[in-house]
């Protein structure tokens, strides 16, 4: 706390009257050139510099020159100048009344002599009167005659042999005759002792010795009285320099620092509470405490805190809507007058400002008006509105990553609507989404040109600052069922203006292999509407079949994101794939008679309720997606249609606990299991289906056992093939308990599923798996890693699984 919020005050009513105290001005003493000079005891004495002129001295060398002197001149004190003393000034000396009149004040001291005459005396300086006036210093230097100090010494024998005839004690005389030395000239002509045999020691080791000296340390201890009455002591500790000291200083001086700073804390803290009136004081006390160390005390009386009585804003009067800062400020006649919570409802008002279109608007310097008389305040905050503004044009300058065309399609406001900050700032995430830009600012013009309707035109000037475009990548990861893979691309973001992108992929895995390359347009003629096209070749090697793919595909999305997270999203598109499929080795590449040419219109629609993208906590939302194929094998087209409905919810249990659950419905109508390719089967299991069990592992399934074989010893365990086949149907439910604390989360799951061979869901031979795992959030979603186990697995499944990903599991 030491940088604790301050607060400005005004005091209106101060109590008491105190006296002044008196004060020197310039001029009171002296020509005001050099420091003020105070006068006492006939001399003048200046307060810096040690300089006293003593009358007695420039009477004596008027003298001496010549000069005439005033009589009682000596005793005159200077004109214009007060007495210096430990009297005051303002206090009236002896035989005088209290008050000073006008007829009190002293007439002028007529000069002894005038400028003229005093100049005109003086004599040359030849010689002669030179030689005149060293003698008479000469004189006044001589010593005490011999004579006079044998008859003091003579007085003072006498004065002892009294007092020993009295029978008092011996006292010692004041004086001390010294013995004459007798100078002996044999001495004087020895030789001096030469320097090195001189015990000298060094001035730099002196002072190393000095600083290597241990030196005493000073323990103490602080008590407090006073700060946990009014809440403050825990916030005193965290910015105590006596507490941070630990008990110890190095000397005296630092512990006395110590204790002054906290005791400058301790006010501020109290201020910036309301106790103005508080009263704080830090004290050492002597002597230690039997274990050594000193106590300090640092004792506080608080008094009364301080209350608001009236809260009033200046300027809102022309505010649409009325009391637009009065209903909006959370500051009220009877709260306390706190520091850090006025600044903070300051600043909320700085951001209703802008909300209601007033971008120029000012929240200017507040007073608060104390009274000690009430210990309350009054409250008064000026704002400047500004005028109301609408949006107009959008200018761009700088280094332009696209044109102004573009930055207009990427603003979510229309040409005269009303100011609102929020809508700027979406344009400038929208376009640091697009990866596209080092930096953007926006700043809103001042255009005085005004509407029909008394509102001012306000344009916004985007101000570029373009970032790399290219970009080359690799990732690395790990899935149960998909095994590991190593994912290489090189992008260029901006190939074809505006937000043309390429993107030119490669991936190297157990379980694939493949080349892509994809053309991505974002936002294509309107914000967040993406255009794909991509060509796409690969080789996959799953447990449900292998398969060698060659597919071409365009499709079309409006989809939400972190930033504008949308109702309704759709995507709808095309594909053609050609595909050579088998669940038993690998195909031959060019068989045609296990070859698959599969086209197919997909569509899907999402509705979304819930508060959030990747982390909701409550609402809903919901998806459709039918997607109507026709294959092309043997000779013969088979059309059918895919259908699936997602429905997720979340209920807020509490701040920090959620429940989510889902359920997932999928179907394939018109067309048998065998005659569907493999990959375009429907399958159950992994991490964004039933957690527990690998990828596909769910379902119908062959499942091939082979005995342990007998001349070998360690071959004690059969060999299990589990081989899914896939189906037509799908049905999934899962539930989640999410608690949330700090930056962290745990998460305990319970979910249930089961793929059939029938056309429609048949709800039944569920296979369940449970887990629980751990959240990491940020501000782009949570990280997420779960372990899960199945419940009621079948032979040749998995034991456990683990899952990470970026966002909840749905």
């Amino acid at each position: 706390m030491a940088n604790s919020p301050q607060l400005r005050f005004s005091r209106r009513h101060i109590g008491p009257a105190l006296s002044p105290l008196p004060q020197l001005k310039k001029g009171d003493c002296g020509s005001g050139l050099f420091p003020t000079e105070a006068v006492a005891g006939g001399f003048v004495r200046r307060n810096r510099g040690f300089l006293e002129i003593r009358p007695t001295v420039v009477i004596a060398a008027l003298a001496v020159l010549g000069l005439p002197v005033a009589p009682g001149a000596a005793q005159q004190p200077l004109p214009d100048a007060e007495v210096e003393g430990d009297v005051p000034a303002s206090e009236p000396g002896p035989g005088t009344s209290g008050t000073a009149d006008a007829d009190d004040v002293p007439e002028p001291v007529e000069p002894s002599i005038g400028d003229d005459e005093f100049g005109d005396a003086l004599p040359d300086l030849d010689d002669d009167a030179f030689s005149d006036f060293s003698r008479s210093l000469e004189r006044a230097e001589r010593p005490i005659p011999v004579a006079e100090t044998e008859l003091a010494a003579e007085e003072s024998e006498a004065e002892a042999a009294a007092a020993e005839e009295n029978g008092a004690e011996e006292v010692d005389s004041a004086f001390e005759t010294i013995e004459p030395v007798e100078i002996r000239e044999d001495v004087l002509a020895q030789p001096l002792v030469p320097l090195q045999e001189l015990q000298v020691t060094d001035l730099a080791e002196a002072e190393a010795v000095e600083e290597d000296a241990p030196l005493p340390e000073v323990r103490y201890y602080l008590a407090i009285e006073g700060l946990e009455d009014v809440g403050l002591e825990g916030e005193f500790l965290d910015a105590s320099a006596l507490d941070e000291g630990d008990g110890s200083a190095d000397n005296a001086a630092m512990l006395r620092a110590r204790a002054n700073a906290d005791e400058e804390l301790a006010k501020r803290l109290l201020d910036s509470r309301g106790y103005f009136d508080a009263a704080v004081g830090a004290e050492v006390i002597l002597p230690p405490e039997p274990d050594g160390r000193y106590r300090v005390l640092l004792a506080v009386s608080p008094g009364e805190q301080y209350t608001f009585s009236d809260v009033s804003i200046v300027g809102e009067d022309e505010a649409i809507p009325p009391r637009l800062v009065s209903d909006n400020l959370p500051i009220e006649a009877g709260d306390p007058i706190v520091a850090d919570e006025v600044i903070s409802a300051e600043a909320s008002i700085d951001l209703v400002f802008p909300f209601n279109g007033y971008p120029f608007a000012e929240v200017e310097q507040r007073a608060i008006l104390l009274d000690e008389e009430t210990k309350t305040g009054d409250y008064v905050l000026p704002v400047d509105l500004g005028p109301r503004s609408r949006f107009r044009n959008i200018e761009t300058e700088g280094d332009l990553a696209f044109d102004q065309e573009h930055v207009e399609l990427l603003a979510r406001f229309d040409e005269g609507d009303l100011y609102d900050v929020r809508m700027e700032d979406d344009l400038r995430e929208a376009m640091i989404a697009t990866g596209l830009f080092n930096s953007v600012s926006i700043e809103p013009l001042n255009t005085r040109d005004y509407n029909e309707d008394g509102t001012m035109a306000v344009d916004l000037l985007v101000r570029q600052d373009a970032g790399p475009s290219r970009t080359l990548s690799a990732e690395l990861g790990y899935g149960t069922g998909e095994g590991a893979r190593i994912e290489g691309g090189w992008t260029h973001r901006n190939l074809f203006p505006p937000e043309g992108e390429l993107d030119l992929r490669a991936t190297v895995g157990t379980r694939e292999q493949g080349a892509a390359a994809i053309f991505r347009r974002s936002n294509a003629g309107e914000r967040d509407r993406t255009v794909l096209l991509g060509v796409e070749a690969g080789r996959s090697d799953f447990p449900a079949y292998n398969a060698y793919t060659l597919s071409l595909r365009g499709r079309v999305s409006k989809e939400s994101t972190p930033i504008w997270q949308k109702r309704w999203s759709y995507a709808y598109g095309a594909e053609l794939i050609a595909t050579n499929e088998s669940q038993d080795g690998d195909p031959a590449i060019f068989d045609f008679d296990t070859a698959f040419l599969i086209g197919a219109v997909s569509g899907l629609v999402t509705y979304d309720a819930s508060n959030s993208l990747l982390n909701p906590t409550k609402g809903w939302k919901a998806s459709l997606r039918l997607s109507p194929e026709a294959a092309l094998g043997g000779g013969d087209v088979r059309p059918y249609i895919v259908s699936q409905v997602d429905l997720s919810g979340y209920f807020p249990v509490s701040q920090d606990l959620t429940i989510a659950g889902r359920v997932r419905i999928g179907s394939i109508n018109g067309i048998s299991r065998d005659e569907i390719a493999p990959s375009r089967r429907l399958y159950g299991g992994g991490g964004g289906s039933v957690r527990g069990y690998g990828f596909q592992e769910i379902g119908p399934a062959r499942v091939e056992i082979t005995p342990p074989d007998p001349d070998d010893p360690d071959d004690t365990e059969p060999d299990i093939d589990y081989q899914p086949i896939g189906g037509r149907s799908v049905n999934e439910a899962a539930i989640e308990a999410r608690y949330r604390f700090g930056n962290f989360g745990v998460v305990g799951f319970v979910d249930a599923g089961q793929v059939y061979t029938e056309q429609y869901p048949q709800f039944g031979d569920l296979q369940y798996g449970a887990g629980i795992g751990g959240r990491y959030y940020t501000n782009f979603g949570p990280f997420r890693l779960d372990l899960a186990i199945p419940l009621n697995k079948q032979p040749g499944q998995s034991d456990w699984a683990v899952y990470v990903s970026i966002g909840q599991a749905f």
